[in-house]
């Protein structure tokens, strides 16, 4: 199959930009302004052969010169005209709404309705039809079903921004409350029952392809600030990630961004997607982010020329978002299929290598800097509903839980009396023990009949003056949502070496936990109720460890040839479970299996 790198452009005219009035420190009209920076980002487009998305927002349906200028850009160049839900902080808006909220997800269910109706016919108004494309920061699961069900011809929404959580939150001054972490990177279906989750049939389709909010660089934005690193120009700057060279500033980190999206055609059967949607307050003459104006247009040129040249090269495909929608279910016939992301770091120098993986049964994060471990885990499914805004538990929380975060509740390395949620092994001989997430390696990926495959490369740890050698293989069976993980020994021991796979989980969507006395944990029929004791359950040969959790209706299994499996509770200062699976082996290998399941 060809390899196709995808990408959508997409630009909002937004004539209410609160970005340049804060970054001027005034309050003139900047209306102006913001249609001029309109103009110069499709023009942009335009003279690199590149066709855009026009997501218009509330603001601009008032413009008479935003809609004749739309239509014209349309009937020349072939650009989508779609319906942006950001942009609402208008003064029509307030006046009408008597509020200074502006996020639909935010709003009860009943006001998402009325908003989402008096946007949609306001633009029907304006140009005798609905739109085919619509977006936010983030769309709930509610708006987007109500959506589809009243406006049929949306069939591409913007529904996430990748990992917008407690670090978002954190790096704004704790003052942007919009948690959305937890969502795919890359396009995907939507649930009906969650926003986050990819549907897993033609019945939990929620008539959509969503796409993200802004493609981000998958190692980076993980490890830090997601603000800084994203193929969004003014992101790159933002994090101060270029150069002066002799006048002529230079980011080629963003043209490496861009080029690793290319790449990841490699893992998801030729096909790579791409994003760049900016808003006009990032391009206002006052300058932004100690960025002056004229950098910020230079970078904003040379983004657009570099795919303007990939086009030319016929390395690049630009479609609209609706035109993207079509292409996504002709390339993505099974709901099953995961999509996958090797990912190296481009900007530090590390050598650090993550893998990406999403499917409606799990997101998931195994980092090679770690041996293969998993630092991040989202039960998928486990079908947990979204239920987000005014008169809902959650007003501003939409993040999809974790059972493992090595940001939030740590990773292998935590302070004295700790344990960070993390799935590795641990390797023992003759009394000495070390874990592999000490260990450094990098993976192989592979597609096989039943899923997704990644080896690693050998790792060699030394225990009691004896060098063993180490082999991991992990695949992801697509059909059943299973990780198999196996640790093959490589070389011949005198003794066994006993081997503990284990899984140390939580639950949160921020670094805090909840309680925990709803949790139950055992192995086989042998059951205890998490009390916060540090006890332990063992059983030798063993069929099952097991975690039920039922705040997020999850359990969580493990399986596979044993001597034994236990099952550990956490302590108050450090609220976690722990699954075990041990094996002793002189050679061959110890498969477990890892399994997510939904429970009532």
């Amino acid at each position: 199959m060809k390899n196709e790198f995808v990408v959508n452009i997409i630009h909002r005219p937004e004539l209410s930009p609160e970005y340049s009035k804060n970054a001027r420190g005034k309050n003139e009209d900047t209306r102006d302004e913001s249609l001029d920076i309109f103009k110069f980002q499709q023009d942009t487009a335009h003279k690199y052969g590149l066709k855009t998305t026009i997501q218009i927002t509330y603001a601009s349906l008032f413009s008479d010169e935003i809609i004749r200028l739309s239509k014209e850009y349309h009937e020349t160049f072939g650009d989508e005209i779609g319906l942006s839900l950001l942009g609402l902080p208008c003064e029509e808006f307030k006046n009408k709404y008597k509020t200074d909220d502006f996020c639909i997800w935010m709003f009860s269910d009943e006001d998402k309705k009325t908003i989402v109706d008096d946007v949609f016919s306001l633009f029907y108004k304006k140009f005798g039809f609905y739109p085919e494309s619509t977006g936010s920061y983030f769309l709930d699961a509610f708006t987007i079903n109500y959506i589809k069900e009243k406006y049929p011809s949306v069939k591409c929404a913007i529904a996430t921004c990748w990992e917008e959580g407690p670090k978002a939150y954190h790096t704004c001054n704790n003052s942007w409350y919009t948690f959305m972490d937890g969502g795919p990177w890359n396009p995907w279906i939507p649930s009906k029952i969650n926003s986050h989750i990819p549907a897993d049939s033609v019945s939990d389709d929620s008539g959509i392809v969503a796409i993200p909010h802004l493609s981000r660089d998958l190692l980076a934005c993980f490890d830090g600030n997601g603000s800084n690193f994203g193929t969004h120009p003014q992101n790159v700057l933002r994090g101060m990630i270029y150069y002066n060279d002799n006048g002529s500033y230079e980011y080629p980190y963003l043209y490496n961004l861009i080029d690793q999206y290319r790449h990841l055609a490699k893992y998801n059967d030729g096909y790579s997607y791409n994003m760049m949607f900016v808003g006009p307050g990032w391009l206002n003459k006052g300058g932004r982010w100690e960025a002056p104006y004229e950098l910020l247009a230079k970078s904003y040129n040379d983004g657009m020329a570099y795919y303007g040249k990939l086009k030319k090269e016929g390395k690049l495909l630009d479609l609209t978002m609706s035109e993207f929608a079509d292409y996504y279910r002709e390339r993505h016939p099974n709901y099953k299929r995961a999509e996958s992301a090797l990912w190296k770091d481009i900007l530090y120098g590390s050598t650090k290598e993550y893998y990406w993986h999403y499917s409606p049964f799990m997101r998931c994060c195994l980092d090679f800097n770690q041996g293969g471990a998993m630092i991040d885990l989202r039960p998928y499914a486990s079908k947990i509903k979204e239920s987000i805004g005014i008169g809902k538990d959650s007003v501003y929380d939409a993040s999809y839980p974790y059972l493992i975060q090595a940001n939030y509740r740590a990773g292998f390395f935590t302070h004295y009396a700790g344990a960070g949620t993390l799935k590795s092994c641990k390797v023992k001989y003759h009394g000495e023990e070390t874990d592999l997430a000490l260990t450094k390696t990098y993976a192989k990926f592979e597609r096989f009949d039943k899923g997704v495959r990644l080896t690693t490369n050998p790792v060699e740890v030394i225990l009691d003056d004896t060098k063993i050698q180490i082999e991991s293989v992990f695949e992801f069976v697509e059909e059943t949502g299973e990780l198999i993980t196996t640790r093959r020994l490589l070389n011949e021991v005198k003794d066994e070496v006993t081997f503990t796979e284990y899984l140390c989980g939580a639950y949160s969507t921020t670094e805090y936990q909840g309680d925990m006395h709803t949790v139950t944990l055992g192995v086989d029929d042998k059951c205890i109720n998490f009390e916060y004791k540090d006890r332990v359950v063992t059983k030798n040969n063993a069929k099952l460890a097991f975690v039920n959790i039922k705040d997020i209706n999850t359990r969580v299994e493990f399986s596979g040839d044993n001597d034994s499996m236990s099952v550990k509770e956490g302590i108050a200062f450090s609220p976690n479970f722990k699954l075990m699976l041990q094996k002793s082996i002189k050679k061959g290998e110890v498969k477990s299996c890892l399994n997510l399941q939904k429970v009532n």
